[in-house]
């Protein structure tokens, strides 16, 4: 480790220690090494986004066995299947005899996965079928050498992985979440439309974002402060996994229906942003759900990808493409603040600044806790 990197990581580290003892009042951001430093994203990539639960996408991309699609989270290369057994794996899609990609299709349905290279072929389970000539191998042993099975868990009919496998059961830490999400029930919601990209900014710089309703009436005047103003986000207590807001909707707004029926009134008037942490932002609206499951590739890149869910089953029914065009819209207004903002972050004079009030940016607060349990100068690193 050299002298430059161990004194702006460790920097970082310590003002994280030293948040977790300011109070509320006292908030305040980052400097822009959390956001800019390549070492410090390092830190990240082993810390937390190889040991904590990430969102790599939703059930409804593979609907059908065989049904497949292929990622990337911090240079692990991932095959998420639909196996012949119904069940979703979440495999390494590295080849175990020289370690090329398994699948480079990016989606679509195969009956089983075949390396290119030199035909060994794999189950959508990731065991092993065949591999030809290598009978009289006497290294070779054909049940042990399945494609690595990632611990995988389902929640809300997200795909979340966990690569180290040491990761505390997902649901179990998301118990108050998923109490104040019951009666919009994401459940019965139907996967409508899906897409990629990568933005030039940080994933921190997305995630604080999009979990912030301060900046809706400046960078958003014409797609979502009418609908949802900055005035009426409303901070919702979290825990140590999850944080979120309540957008309540303009009272001169139209009703947002269908409604299931369990949605009270209070819930069918606002939508409900959270964040699991590290890096899954979500909108729950009365009718509608908007994803991103963002992975860092790089510290001023990050990838996304984004959907939307329904209760409505029709991808090309005229309002669910409305809703898809809205939320194009106001991505693409975010994107440019949040690309202004990555070069803006490059400075020497800039070290940190005041965060607005609870309901406006608490959220972005609650994140930065966790970062600090999780990377804080006090946190012993795992090896």
């Amino acid at each position: 480790m050299s002298t430059t990197y161990a004194s702006n990581v460790d920097a970082l580290r310590r003002e994280l220690t030293e948040l977790k003892s300011v109070s509320r009042d006292e908030a305040r951001t980052m400097p822009p090494g959390f956001y800019t430093s390549d070492d410090f994203l390092e830190l990240e990539k082993e810390q937390i986004f190889r040991r904590e639960w990430i969102c790599l996408g939703h059930v409804g991309e593979v609907p059908e066995p065989g049904d497949f699609f292929t990622t990337e989270l911090v240079g692990e290369q991932l095959l998420v299947s639909r196996g012949q057994d119904g069940e979703i794996y979440v495999l390494s899609n590295v080849c175990r005899h020289r370690g090329n990609l398994v699948e480079t299709a990016p989606n679509g349905n195969r009956r089983s996965f075949v390396c290119q290279y030199h035909a060994w072929t794999y189950d959508t389970d990731g065991r092993l079928k065949t591999a030809p000539l290598m009978k009289k191998a006497k290294a070779f042993d054909q049940k042990k050498c399945s494609l690595p099975q990632l611990n995988t868990e389902i929640w809300n009919n997200f795909i979340f992985v966990n690569l180290d496998g040491m990761a505390d059961p997902l649901a179990d830490q998301l118990d108050g979440l998923q109490g104040i999400l019951h009666n919009y029930h994401h459940e019965l919601r139907n996967l409508l439309f899906t897409d990629e990209a990568v933005w030039n900014t940080n994933w921190k710089n997305l995630t604080e974002n999009f979990m912030e309703g301060y900046h809706l009436f400046s960078t958003h005047p014409k797609t979502l402060q009418p609908m949802t103003p900055t005035q009426l986000c409303r901070k919702v207590p979290g825990e140590d996994r999850w944080t979120a807001y309540r957008s309540y909707y303009d009272p001169e707004y139209p009703p947002r229906g269908p409604f299931h029926e369990d949605l009270t009134e209070d819930e069918q008037r606002n939508s409900v942003l959270f964040n699991v942490f590290p890096s899954f932002v979500v909108a729950v609206a009365a009718n509608y759900t908007l994803y991103l499951c963002l992975r860092p590739a790089g510290a001023d890149k990050v990838a996304i990808r984004w959907g939307i869910c329904g209760l409505k089953s029709d991808p090309q029914d005229p309002e669910v493409v409305a809703y898809i065009d809205l939320c194009k819209s106001f991505n693409v207004e975010d994107k440019e603040k949040l690309e202004t903002l990555q070069k803006a972050q490059n400075t020497r004079y800039y070290h940190s600044g005041p965060l607005a009030p609870d309901d406006l940016e608490g959220t972005i607060w609650d994140f930065l806790n966790y970062m600090g349990r999780m990377v804080g100068a006090d946190r012993e690193l795992v090896e």
